[in-house]
């Protein structure tokens, strides 16, 4: 398997014009070829190609509907040291926010559980491939497979208590803001349409509202908001309201969810009181979202999937905290999220 994978990676390599992405298919068929071998066949592989150093990590690992096995970033297999990559900050975020993540330059897999490097194999010799021109022979491939079922075994943790799920959701919001909703509002304009028309159309369908034509589904969300709720409204700061309403959402829906919870199921239990809560998740559940979105709002309701959230809820009213238990909760997520913010 790996010594298919190390010729593969070669080929790629003596091509002469390759890039990072080039490499992504060898490694999504060793992924897929390892999870097959120990029956792990409801495994999905989907890659990210990304522009830029922010937005979410190149693969995700996942069943295709709900659990989330975890995140790889990789880098160029030029890059023969990972150690200056280790440090940096877009590695400290992806850390900070994903508990199961691997790193790799194709040669090397470090893998790290709640942002500590628990592991790390070197499958072959980069500077074969790339000063000798050969195939490098494989090394240490027992010890490579025991770090995949490492990776592939994971599963997130239960929470229990209210400040635990307020931590995990904050640092998955603020990541869904800083990272996602904003470089997408960012993006806006760099990309035309020929038929602007069609495209407006289309985003009033997404939305549920009336959105300029020429703009992203995003960003008619945040002309809408400019315009029905909050005048003067800033890029930075629809992008830290949206990234709240769509916790706060899934949050709400998954108080009144009965079997089974994702993003897609949350649409049907919000509120039909809440109106602007429910153009909102008509496009996070059943739109075209961007992939990045999709990613990281699919691990924030994994999230909550795996919490007996209604529990939490019932603490919370036995406690004497009111009796809306769900707003209680929000301003201990607020507390996590932006301290400023709840004050």
């Amino acid at each position: 398997m790996l010594k298919f994978y190390l010729k593969k990676i070669a080929e790629i390599a003596h091509r002469g014009d390759a890039r990072e992405e080039s490499y992504y298919s060898a490694l999504e068929a060793l992924l897929k070829d390892y999870a097959e071998s120990v029956g792990r066949k409801k495994f999905h592989v989907t890659t990210l190609p990304k522009k830029t150093e922010a937005g979410n990590p190149d693969f995700r690992i996942w069943d295709g509907t709900q659990h989330i096995v975890g995140y790889m970033e990789a880098k160029a297999p030029t890059v023969e040291h990972l150690d200056p990559i280790e440090t940096s900050e877009q590695l400290k975020r992806y850390l900070h926010t994903f508990p199961n993540v691997i790193l790799t330059n194709f040669f090397e897999f470090r893998l790290y559980r709640n942002g500590s490097l628990i592991d790390k194999v070197l499958i072959g010799r980069s500077s074969i491939v790339h000063r000798l021109g050969s195939v490098p022979p494989v090394e240490k491939e027992s010890d490579f497979f025991k770090l995949l079922d490492t990776f592939f075994s994971f599963s997130l943790p239960k929470v229990y208590d209210a400040k635990a799920l307020a931590v995990e959701l904050a640092k998955r919001t603020r990541f869904l803001k800083d990272e996602v909703i904003a470089q997408e509002l960012e993006a806006v304009g760099q990309t035309f349409l020929s038929d602007q028309s069609d495209l407006s159309d289309h985003q009033e369908k997404q939305t549920g509202m009336s959105v300029l034509p020429g703009t992203s589904v995003l960003h008619g969300f945040y002309e809408a908001f400019r315009k029905y709720l909050i005048g003067g409204l800033s890029k930075a700061e629809f992008a830290d309201l949206y990234a709240q309403t769509i916790t706060y959402g899934l949050f709400a829906a998954r108080t009144r969810s009965e079997n089974g919870f994702n993003r897609k199921l949350a649409y049907d239990s919000i509120p039909h009181t809440i109106g602007i809560l429910r153009d909102v998740f008509k496009f996070v559940s059943l739109g075209d979202l961007p992939r990045q979105m999709e990613w990281i709002i699919d691990d924030i309701s994994e999230v909550l999937a795996v919490t007996d959230v209604k529990n939490l809820l019932h603490q919370y009213f036995h406690e004497g905290r009111g009796k809306d238990p769900i707003v209680h909760f929000y301003e201990t997520f607020l507390a996590e999220y932006d301290p400023r913010t709840r004050e």
